[in-house]
């Protein structure tokens, strides 16, 4: 860990929004699969770091549900990415102890890509450290859409009382179901907006955005993000 976050309490879920890769990519002239690249390889580096941070869940926003709609070659150039990034998955992380999980709607993809996600989450099942999610194909409405489904086919099928029903029979159908609520979640490209990321995790979230660009995020970025989550004062609804 910095010494710049000695001392300081280090937020136990953090979400990132990777953004920026595009824009990054432009600024140099370069194509915008460049620029998705390049904030792949920083994905590794921005993980080890965070882990080492002490954080216990980190989870970032790879692909959204909504980014099926960009241009077709540069959701075919994401996908082939996406590979050569989960054959490196299997062996990475593997000295950090870091527990590799994926959240969102996998059917979506390939089944070369589906059974190399399979593949990454068996072999990272029993480490014991940060747990990494990696949304893929992943959007919070859907998210909570896929969650009252199974409510309602419980209340229909299983007998399941509706007005017995909590937040935790919600929070237990998420992807996320059994992991802390996001403490702290950090924008990248200097965006104020979820984008439809942890919709209902993120109610007492803390947010902090950067105008650095997802491929110059690093550490000191998340240490800036860290004091700034140490000045807020969380109150939870309370005084």
């Amino acid at each position: 860990m910095s010494d710049a976050l000695a001392g300081l309490h280090i937020p136990e879920h953090v979400g990132i929004i990777m953004d920026g890769n595009g824009r990054w990519a432009k600024k140099r002239g370069l194509p915008r699969t460049i620029g998705h690249k390049y904030g792949a390889q920083n994905f590794r580096k921005v993980t080890r770091y965070i882990s080492k941070c002490g954080v216990k869940v980190l989870t970032l926003y790879a692909f959204s549900t909504e980014n099926w709609k960009r241009p077709p070659e540069e959701v075919s150039a994401l996908m082939k990415l996406f590979k050569q990034n989960l054959i490196d998955l299997v062996t990475d992380f593997r000295d950090d102890d870091i527990k590799v999980r994926f959240i969102g709607d996998r059917s979506a993809f390939n089944k070369v890509l589906i059974d190399l996600i399979n593949e990454s989450e068996e072999v990272a099942k029993n480490r014991e450290g940060m747990v990494l999610n990696i949304a893929m194909n992943y959007g919070s409405r859907d998210e909570i859409l896929m969650a009252v489904r199974s409510l309602c086919r419980d209340v229909q099928q299983n007998g399941l009382d509706p007005e017995s029903l909590t937040e935790k029979d919600i929070a237990d159908r998420l992807y996320t179901a059994h992991q802390p609520d996001p403490d702290l979640i950090i924008r990248t490209g200097g965006e104020f907006r979820l984008s439809n990321f942890l919709l209902y995790q993120c109610a007492y979230s803390e947010f902090y955005s950067t105008e650095t660009l997802w491929p110059d995020f690093n550490e000191e970025e998340f240490n800036k993000a860290v004091i700034e989550y140490n000045k807020r004062n969380r109150r939870f609804g309370g005084v």
